[in-house]
């Protein structure tokens, strides 16, 4: 028996089982199985030696931690998808983290010489985009949050309504963080309606350091309820001295511009109604890296950026950098933002640019096939012209991570059945192609959605249909 060149061997179809380890991975597995199974050539039959090989390379395979971090196409119609690494970056944050790879103009003043602040032009930045006194930037909004609350009320009381102790995926639960920012949490109101006595009631207490208002923003709450606004809360703490702090989850800097975004509140509108601290994530509706975004008057920030917290808490330099170019193209406006920004061109797309796309893509996928069964190429549907369906349909996709949990989005894409195949185990192919794609299952049909997938995405998506 002859051994296949090591190129047809990656080929194979039992090759793409490996996928997921990585193509370096597998060719060194590989290599290692075809120097074992030289020896059995003469004895074993050719089926046998297959299986043998195979078994060897998943053998070498498994002792390797299964690669996780590695490129995917979002398919899913979910625009923040957590678990996806929520909002792509634009262009610009990943030409910076280029930029800031080796050596990097990071805490030091290139006019002086002297040390630096690493974090001032983004503060700078924050501060311009919100209108803000001051500005400052973390891990995450967690980060922001256990930040602002240790910074402002360690060791004494935080007051916050019972209807908004919120609890989030991964065990993230707001009494757990107070109690381990060092505050002792009174809270007010019922979990249906809080009224603006209950506030002014617990603020009479000397301990209080701080009132927290917390975004509910992956539920709502409907019926008999009632939260006094934003802006009599922050002019009731100014009367006590006390200051504000508002966790806004999301963060929209350009809210109407998106109708499915309506239900969360802007970071402008919490500095206007007077709150001193706002919180929100640089990942979600910012359409940036991970970060934790503060922002407010500037004597608190201050306060915050002097705690022992922030040396532990603070963004790398290739986050920073990748921050720092996503809000310079908020600054060029909400045209550019929504031009370049892939999350809000997600955001915004209509149906009807949805539809156009699945059509085109519908026709451009049949043309392939066609084009390669005529070249003699073993493609799905080569001799079956239904082994391969893929049909346009409507769809609704999701903001994703929390905002607007009730929103939908209504697109379109492409319904794929494979002959043979149930939709569990197509997805999963799809999961394991060279190029992961993440999509959706509904009716036993794969959905993918085109709201996420970029256009620039469309040929390798292609591809690993065509590898299907």
């Amino acid at each position: 028996m002859r051994i296949p060149p090591m190129n047809d061997l990656l080929q194979e179809g039992a090759a793409r089982d490996f996928d997921v380890y990585g193509r370096e991975a597998l060719h060194r597995a590989i290599d290692a199985a075809l120097v074992g199974i030289r020896a059995t050539l003469a004895s074993a039959s050719p089926r046998a030696i297959d299986e043998l090989f195979w078994e060897e390379v998943g053998s070498r395979l498994a002792v390797l931690p299964v690669m996780r971090v590695r490129k995917a196409i979002n398919a899913t119609g979910t625009v923040l998808h957590t678990n996806l690494g929520r909002a792509p970056w634009p262009r610009e944050a990943y030409e910076a983290v280029e930029d800031a790879i080796g050596a990097a103009v990071l805490e030091i003043d290139p006019e002086s010489g002297q040390r630096g602040k690493r974090e001032a032009p983004v503060s700078a930045l924050l501060a311009e985009l919100t209108g803000a006194e001051a500005g400052l930037a973390v891990n995450n909004n967690a980060a922001a949050l256990l930040l602002a609350v240790s910074a402002l009320a360690r060791g004494r009381k935080v007051v916050v309504s019972r209807s908004e102790l919120v609890a989030i995926g991964g065990s993230y639960r707001m009494p757990e963080v107070i109690d381990a920012a060092g505050a002792e949490m009174i809270e007010v109101g019922t979990t249906n309606k809080v009224e603006l006595d209950d506030f002014r009631v617990a603020l009479r207490d000397p301990g209080v350091a701080a009132v927290l208002r917390i975004h509910r923003s992956n539920f709502e709450i409907k019926g008999f309820t009632g939260e006094p606004e934003t802006s009599d809360l922050a002019a009731l703490c100014k009367e006590h001295g006390v200051p504000l702090v508002y966790d806004l989850g999301s963060g929209v800097l350009h809210g109407a511009e998106m109708p499915c975004v309506a239900d969360e509140p802007s970071v402008l509108a919490a500095l206007l109604d007077g709150c001193e601290v706002v919180t929100f994530s640089g990942d979600k509706i910012l359409g940036g890296p991970q970060a934790g975004l503060i922002v407010g008057v500037a004597p608190l920030v201050e306060r915050l950026r002097r705690d022992m917290l922030t040396r532990c808490l603070r963004l790398d330099k290739t986050m920073l950098a990748a921050l720092e170019a996503t809000l310079r193209v908020h600054l060029l406006g909400p045209d550019a933002a929504f031009a370049r920004i892939p999350a809000l061109r997600m955001l915004s797309l209509t149906r009807k640019e949805l539809q156009l796309r699945a059509e085109s893509f519908q026709q451009k996928l049949l043309a392939e096939r066609t084009a390669l069964a005529s070249d003699g190429a073993q493609v799905p549907g080569a001799a079956d012209d239904c082994a391969l369906l893929a049909e346009v349909v409507l769809t609704d996709g999701r903001v994703g991570s929390g905002a607007s949990p009730t929103a939908d989005l209504p697109g379109a894409g492409l319904a794929i059945q494979l002959a043979g195949s149930s939709a569990d185990e197509l997805a999963r192919r799809l999961r394991l192609s060279e190029t992961a794609v993440y999509a959706r299952i509904q009716d036993d049909r794969v959905i993918l959605d085109l709201r996420t997938v970029q256009e620039h995405e469309e040929s390798e998506l292609f591809s690993a249909l065509l590898a299907l």
